[in-house]
């Protein structure tokens, strides 16, 4: 009851904050009004603020700046020895240095390295904390540049990458990191440039008391969907997650933006329908996942877990197993890499439960932006299978849907398991996935397929028995998550271009209606058909095959 009450309780604020926050959002966005500190900014860049780009244009900016996040960051990462604030931490070898960079530039921040023990305060401020605010703003820009092409008409314009990037820097996610923050050092959250302090304890011995910007860090970790630890233990640690309050914190903020999203965008279409239609597809799915998740953990077998009431192995105890649950679920469902307890060590059912929900393509409601273009993919694949079914030419918001859209929609759908299926088998066939296993067999199967799984689609989440700090694992990683974040950019993008160049179609009788119930539904069960059937077969032999041995 304790775990369903708090479940209840974020859930209700995060919808309750999602209308004024989305509808800001929608304002804040989109429009013509520069402030004086952003025409500085272009002019600085050389940017025309009033110049649109078509796909191709906007692409080629969104992916030159990703690749020189990702060179800023190899260069930060490899130097950090002889920089400021490296708190004695040496350069990274050059393997694990491009894993980290295209790890965090890709907002997908899986860690190969125990943070404490590597990363220099430098590092984390001028590195990574700033691919976290760029990742998420890359993601919401994508989102923006599809809504253009859905609501535009006989053009081939989808707005500027620089302007939708600035905006979102600096008038939401920035302004969001500021106040929040404040709230976790409140909360009890170090905030400080100290060095590891060596302390002696009670019994003689020594210990390292570490510090440095835990507070700014914490902020936009949950925030942004670039959820990596400034410790090693990432939300389990005390310094990061203090109380059940920065705890409940954390998981409103995984939570927010991507749910505020579907608000900005029912008001982008000029319908909020369609932004309820969406959030509750979402919701649908999230709540499917929650009773899952929360069966799993709670049914546990064996005597042990049998008399405490639960599968307590490996979760907060400060928290316990509901909300560590809940935090597992609102981190693999939001993209958001941070992790409140040890994945590893969930049941069987429960690993599997965490596992699907990244494979579902983290639309539920998934991460910043990217949740939102994921959701409309869904419900594309749903318009055309809708429109098919009342035999019309499939339409959604006065656009068809013809052959051309729809190779777009399933090429883009196609990406995520194809590149999660083809590396891990690669790892496999080539004996490295076998050797980094924490155990053989299915256990160790779900490993693999989840580091892969969470590399794919932008999560860096990770189930500590699998050893991925290997050169082959930092090259396959790095080209997996490359793939799995750009390619189906490059899709919805082209989507995008075409469907702006499209014009209005008469709404009639015959008409799919895209929001009530029944399309909800429709939805609702094609994201669930078309995600988690192409990878039924690896569920089979992983974590199904563990909870029923």
């Amino acid at each position: 009851m304790h775990g369903w009450l708090q479940s209840t309780l974020v859930v209700a604020v995060v919808v309750g904050l999602h209308v004024p926050l989305g509808d800001h959002l929608a304002r804040v966005l989109d429009g013509d009004r520069h402030t004086r500190a952003e025409r500085v900014l272009y002019r600085f860049c050389g940017v025309d603020p009033h110049r649109e780009q078509d796909w191709r244009h906007y692409l080629t900016a969104l992916l030159a700046f990703s690749a020189a996040g990702v060179l800023a960051l190899f260069v930060l990462f490899t130097l950090q020895g002889r920089l400021p604030w490296s708190t004695g931490h040496p350069g990274m070898p050059w393997r694990l240095a491009l894993h980290t960079a295209v790890s965090f530039t890709t907002n997908t921040s899986w860690q190969n390295y125990v943070a404490e023990d590597t990363t220099g305060h430098l590092a984390v401020m001028a590195g990574l904390g700033t691919q976290a605010f760029a990742s998420a703003a890359v993601g919401v820009c994508v989102a923006l540049a599809l809504i253009r092409g859905l609501v535009r008409r006989d053009t081939d314009h989808l707005g500027n990458f620089w302007v939708d990037l600035t905006r979102t820097l600096f008038r939401v996610l920035l302004p969001l990191a500021v106040v929040t923050g404040l709230v976790f050092i409140a909360l009890g959250v170090p905030q400080n440039l100290d060095a590891p302090q060596p302390l002696t304890t009670v019994t003689g011995g020594t210990q390292s008391l570490p510090g440095g910007p835990v507070g700014s860090w914490e902020s936009i970790k949950p925030m942004s969907g670039d959820g990596g630890g400034f410790f090693n233990a990432s939300s389990a640690h005390p310094f990061e997650n203090p109380s059940a309050w920065s705890h409940a914190l954390s998981v409103v903020l995984m939570l927010l933006i991507p749910t505020a999203l579907l608000r900005t965008y029912g008001r982008l279409v000029g319908s909020t329908r369609q932004g309820w239609t969406l959030l509750a597809v979402a919701g649908a799915l999230f709540t499917l996942l929650a009773v899952a998740g929360s069966a799993a953990q709670g049914a546990a077998g064996g005597t042990v877990p049998q008399a405490v009431g639960g599968s307590y192995e490996g979760t907060e105890t400060r928290i316990g197993v509901a909300g560590s649950t809940l935090f597992g679920l609102a981190a693999t469902a939001s993209a958001d890499g941070a992790s409140g307890a040890s994945y590893d060590s969930f049941t069987a059912f429960g690993g599997g439960v965490l596992l699907s929900a990244m494979m579902l393509g983290e639309i539920a409601p998934g991460g910043t932006g990217s949740g939102l273009y994921g959701l409309l993919a869904a419900v594309l694949v749903a318009v055309f299978i809708g429109g098919l079914m009342v035999g019309r030419t499939p339409e959604y918001l006065g656009k068809r849907l013809g052959h051309h859209e729809i190779r777009y929609v399933a090429l883009y759908t196609l990406v995520a398991p194809a590149t999660i299926l083809l590396s891990a088998a690669l790892a496999l066939a080539l004996g490295h996935g076998r050797s980094s296993m924490g155990e053989p067999g299915p256990h160790g199967l779900t490993e693999l397929v989840y580091a892969y799984t969470s590399s794919t689609v932008s999560n860096g989440s990770a189930m500590a028995g699998f050893n991925g700090a290997t050169d082959f694992h930092h090259l396959l990683m790095s080209a997996v998550m490359l793939l799995g974040r750009y390619l189906p950019m490059v899709f919805l993008l082209a989507l995008a271009g075409r469907l702006a160049r499209g014009r209005s179609t008469a709404t009639t009788a015959g008409t799919l209606r895209t929001t009530g119930v029944t399309f909800v539904a429709l939805a609702t069960g094609v994201a669930l058909l078309s995600a988690l059937l192409n990878h039924l077969p690896v569920l089979s032999l992983g974590p199904l095959a563990e909870g029923l041995r």
